[in-house]
């Protein structure tokens, strides 16, 4: 198979990624015994390069899509190898070949919930379905056979993204131990979640008194995990409801943190996070704005 030209690349470009991707296709298995993927060229009306499988396993049409990359043929490598690193399958630089990567609708789910959409959807919302597909569904015709078959071919598909999952090491570290002061930490909300504090609601005159808390996740400019609350300074009349009077916090919001310390470190889905208490936030600039 001759490797295709990879646009906008030179030829030292071209030589210099097609002997990583060699070096990356070492040791494993022959695409005629195992299938490989396939990372697709960009062509007319598809800026992205896109990945396919290659299997051997069906009778005809051994080519199915799985989804789109980068427009860069480095970053889609890349995007392409971190989901199949730990697969047997070879990768390969292909063009594509409208006879044999046209969808005949052998891939369309024929019954059930998904009735209508194509397996390669289904492989990134549910694909505990795809495993009842390929190994529970019993077909009934020879069309349904081969569909089962095409089912199988993308849990595969899903047991490497998994494996590369398993092997990959937990993203982010601790911004220190239990004790530390951390100072000027700049950080990035993720996610809030209003809860009563019920350490200070109280009944008065009874008359409910809800004093409520933020919940923050978010991350630092490395990524780095990082949990804290925030105490309402004013009752609320209503549970879980924010007084008016207070800030709210929104994912995405810049949170400036003058110093705080390390009230916990812990391991979130296998991911570091630190909990931080006794947080000071910083001062607002008093400076203008630019441009006024």
């Amino acid at each position: 198979m001759t490797p295709p030209l990879i646009p906008g690349l030179t030829a030292d470009e071209q030589a210099l990624l097609y002997g990583k991707l060699s070096v990356y296709n070492q040791a494993r298995a022959s695409y005629k015994e195992a299938g490989a993927y396939l990372v697709v060229l960009p062509r007319q009306g598809h800026p992205a390069y896109t990945l396919w499988i290659y299997s051997p396993l069906p009778g005809r049409q051994h080519i199915f899509y799985l989804c789109e990359l980068s427009a860069d043929v480095n970053e889609a490598l890349r995007m392409a190898s971190a989901l199949c690193f730990y697969s047997e399958r070879r990768m390969l630089l292909v063009e594509y070949n409208a006879k044999r990567m046209q969808s005949n609708g052998d891939d369309l789910i024929p019954v059930g919930k998904y009735r209508g959409h194509f397996l390669h959807e289904i492989l990134s919302i549910d694909p505990a379905y795809l495993v009842w597909l390929g190994y529970k569904f019993q077909p009934r015709i020879p069309k349904q056979e081969r569909f089962a078959h095409i089912a199988r071919i993308y849990c595969s598909v899903h047991a490497d993204v998994q494996r590369a999952k398993a092997r990959r090491r937990p993203a982010g570290r601790f911004l220190g131990k239990e004790g530390d002061r951390l100072e000027n930490l700049r950080l990035t909300v993720t996610h809030v979640r209003i809860e009563d504090n019920p350490y200070k609601t109280q009944v008065r005159g009874g008359t409910p008194f809800f004093y409520v808390r933020q919940v923050l996740r978010l991350t630092d400019a490395a990524g780095n995990r990082v949990a804290m609350s925030v105490n309402a300074r004013t009752a609320s009349r209503h549970s879980c409801v924010l007084p008016s009077t207070e800030h709210a916090y929104r994912p995405g919001e810049t949170v400036e943190i003058a110093s705080a310390r390390v009230a916990r470190t812990y391991m979130a889905g296998g991911t570091p996070c630190t909990r931080l208490n006794y947080v000071k936030l910083a001062a607002p600039s008093l400076l203008p704005p630019k441009g006024r």
